[in-house]
């Protein structure tokens, strides 16, 4: 069985400065899934040429295996750091793991924790205005955070 580990060097050799691993996986059989990203974006270019990378590291004679590579969707959860830091100042929403959602701007992020600014409607004094309130949540704390996506 092909290792885990072993994809990981692989795939960590050809990342640019800009790119950087999701994830990972080798399962049943040899399936071989990496999920790559860039701060800039990723192009299936990309995407192709590492599967390229990784495929010509291996002789198809001695190991079967079948190989994805591929960025994160658009609506898939953050998995990593820096796809928190990638995404700050977007619209993110919150799933706790008691189950409330929360919608605000990814305002900063770290090992441990992450803040949003949350932007409330109220009334004051009977005319409409609009208050913005930071909440940070730590990891253990969420289920799933991925960004809103928006068309305007």
């Amino acid at each position: 069985m092909i290792s885990k580990g072993v994809i990981q060097r692989m795939v960590e050799e050809k990342l640019s400065d800009t790119m950087f691993i999701v994830d990972v996986s080798v399962g049943l059989g040899n399936a071989i899934s990496v999920i790559i990203d860039s701060d800039e974006g990723l192009s299936i270019d990309k995407c192709i040429e590492m599967s390229r990378h990784v495929e010509h590291q291996f002789d198809r004679e001695v190991e079967d295996f079948s190989l994805e590579v591929s960025s994160p969707g658009l609506t898939q959860p953050f998995k990593v750091l820096r796809q928190y830091l990638k995404n700050l100042e977007k619209e993110v929403e919150v799933v706790t793991t008691k189950g409330d959602k929360v919608t605000g701007v990814l305002k900063s992020a770290n090992e441990n924790s992450f803040i949003i600014e949350r932007s409330i409607n109220t009334k004051v004094d009977g005319k409409k205005a609009v208050e913005h309130k930071t909440v940070e949540f730590t990891f253990p704390e969420i289920k799933t955070v991925k960004p809103v996506i928006t068309f305007k």
